[in-house]
């Protein structure tokens, strides 16, 4: 018996198997809005039977993008591009689930197929916006300090990206506090300098973030999981490390969130993660043990028997597959083959199988 393809239930909603579809940006939004690239992209990936499809980074304003081509969910149009995507992916008999954003420092960047640079305002970029005035490399221009309207405002853009996410039929939603974001930028002291209520001792600089967590789990339907992706190491020398983390991952446990999806880095650019198969996994088990929440693992998952030993073993109750799904929409599928496993596939494709 395969523990991959058990059924995970979190709140009042059950996942058909523990593979989740990792989000991960498309570049190919107009304003912010998804286009038919995403109906196929996500809707494959739903047809190759992962349990959860979770839409790219959507930044929760204009400023918020990591790039002018990011999507976005700042509008009630928005939500309504976004429907049909949410209602093709639950017919496929997975989750849809959204990602959350705010780009903070890193935002208005140039394509990664174009160097991923920042790009100015002749180049349909924007003034960014971060706990302090550091730039993110230094080819980076320096950010705006947000002042404390400045967050309030933010508050309520992530509050009304979450109302708008369920308005469009999802039923996960995830915050993002990694990768060297807005969020991830107030938790760090390697980003976060300030001198106020929101910066300095570890209490402070997760206000803003746990704020936001709350906010969004407010409006979020009490039926429905949260989730939160982590960076839980900045891999750095006085930054954000595991420790820190489950001290934060207990607050967003009892504010209500469901599931730690655990990544690492992305705050400065000279950090050296030790890239590998797995690297990242004892970071969703420490979580899960310390914290008492479920967890998911992240990073160089390939193959079907390194995600059922995850899984079965305990060290996650689920796993994010990123590369590996798009070299391979139907992962899941091929995965359920090489375990033994006989999932129903597409009546469509049933004569294939």
């Amino acid at each position: 018996m395969s523990m991959l393809f058990t059924p995970l239930q979190l709140r009042e909603l059950t996942f058909k198997n523990r593979i989740f579809v990792s989000p991960m940006c498309q570049y190919s939004s107009k304003d912010g809005m998804p286009t038919d690239w995403h109906l196929v992209h996500l809707g494959s990936r739903a047809v190759g039977g992962a349990g959860l499809v979770m839409v790219e980074a959507t930044a929760v304003s204009q400023q918020g993008r990591i790039s002018p081509d990011d999507s976005g969910i700042w509008s009630a149009d928005h939500a309504r591009a976004f429907a049909p995507i949410a209602r093709f992916i639950k017919e496929q008999g997975a989750v849809p689930g959204i990602q959350l954003a705010h780009a903070g420092r890193k935002a208005s960047t140039d394509l990664p197929w174009k160097g991923s640079g920042p790009v100015d305002a002749n180049h349909r970029g924007w003034q960014t916006i971060a706990p302090s005035p550091v730039p993110f490399a230094g080819n980076f221009p320096s950010p705006r300090e947000a002042t404390v309207q400045d967050l309030e405002i933010i508050l309520g853009q992530f509050a009304s990206a979450a109302r708008r996410s369920a308005e469009a039929g999802f039923e996960v939603v995830e915050i993002h506090m990694a990768h060297g974001y807005l969020l991830h930028e107030f938790l760090s002291p390697l980003a976060n300098l300030r001198a106020d209520d929101f910066g300095g001792s570890l209490e402070n600089r997760c206000r803003f973030p746990l704020r936001v967590a709350k906010a969004v789990r407010e409006i979020w339907p009490e039926h429905l999981p949260v989730f939160v992706r982590v960076s839980a190491s900045d891999w750095m020398e006085g930054g954000w490390d595991l420790e820190q983390t489950v001290e934060l991952v207990r607050r967003l446990k009892a504010i209500g969130v469901d599931l730690i999806d655990c990544s690492s880095g992305g705050l400065v650019p000279e950090a050296a993660p030790p890239f590998g198969p797995g690297f990242q996994t004892p970071f969703a088990t420490e979580i899960r043990k310390q914290a008492g929440i479920a967890t998911g693992a992240v990073g160089f998952i390939t193959a079907p028997a390194q995600a059922e030993h995850i899984v079965a073993t305990g060290l996650a109750d689920a796993v994010f597959l990123a590369r590996e799904m798009l070299r391979d929409p139907y992962w899941p599928l091929h995965a359920a083959n090489a375990l033994q496993v006989d999932p129903a596939w597409p009546s469509q494709y049933e004569r294939a199988k």
